[in-house]
């Protein structure tokens, strides 16, 4: 177990400093990013001999590369990569900044693929790794007032997908996370919201945003426990492609596999008479 090496990306609050933490206490080693150094520099000063700091903007491509060489050399191999670092943006579809939205989509899911594609060399070479890659229930359920953060989820969703069955084979397995809500800095600093108010959303979108932020800090799920829960995946036999986090996220999981049976069922033989097959 010590010889393995987590690289985890937003380690300053939230999901990111509870799984560095909890990993290093277990005797991984831990390479830890942040935008800003001295956010981390606490847990280094703790783990010395096991915990490594590394600068790194997912606004910021150009430093991608140079941040994950200093990450393999901090201790000579990456066995697992957790894509943490993300933000959120509340806004109905049409009251959307796209400016805000781009700055999302870099973030949440160029930022975290373009670090994926430069650390799977190395585990194709080791023959061995974990990619765990942050999503959200929001990854599976559309909901008002995040239908642009929906998006950006929905994508790391399907290329986390897509990746794991690329990966198979290869020594790499591929686990997507999706949390409900929980006590992380998400609905508070760490989201946008759009300034224009457009009356028509006020009891959708307007709402929904108002019922998160409202419970910003308060939410039933806790990190450390999150932690807990990442680690035990990645440790067992049979880690899960999708792992659930919280009560909200398997309500809403659930209804969502529900929902797309009730319309698979409705809809089959209109969905199975699109098919014509050619004459031979």
């Amino acid at each position: 177990m010590q010889d393995q090496v987590w690289f985890i990306t937003g380690c300053s609050t939230g999901f990111g400093k509870s799984l560095a933490l909890k990993a290093l206490a277990k005797g991984y080693k831990v390479v830890m990013t942040a935008r800003h150094i001295e956010d981390v520099q606490a847990i280094q000063k703790l783990y010395p001999q096991s915990a490594a700091a590394v600068l790194l903007d997912l606004e910021k491509p150009e430093m991608f590369a140079a941040c994950v060489d200093d990450a393999h050399k901090a201790f000579g191999r990456i066995d697992v990569l957790v894509n943490n670092a993300g933000i959120g943006y509340f806004s109905s579809a049409e009251e959307a900044d796209m400016s805000i939205v781009r700055k999302m989509f870099e973030i949440n899911f160029f930022g975290l693929t373009q670090l994926t594609s430069l650390v799977l060399p190395y585990m194709r070479q080791q023959r061995k790794g974990h990619v765990i890659n942050i999503s959200s229930i929001a990854g599976l359920m559309g909901f008002p007032a995040v239908s642009f953060y929906n998006a950006s989820k929905f994508a790391v969703a399907g290329y986390s997908e897509a990746l794991a069955k690329e990966v198979n084979g290869l020594g790499i397995q591929v686990t997507i996370v999706c949390p409900s809500g929980f006590r992380t800095d998400w609905a508070g600093r760490s989201a946008f919201e759009t300034p224009v108010k457009i009356a028509d959303y006020a009891t959708t979108a307007g709402a929904n945003t108002e019922a998160i932020r409202s419970r910003s800090g308060k939410q039933p799920g806790d990190p450390e426990k999150a932690a807990e829960a990442i680690i035990m995946a990645y440790e067992s036999e049979s880690a899960p492609l999708y792992l659930m986090l919280g009560n909200g996220a398997m309500v809403n999981g659930r209804a969502k596999v529900e929902m797309l049976n009730k319309d698979f069922d409705a809809w089959a033989d209109i969905s199975l008479g699109a098919d014509v097959p050619l004459n031979p």
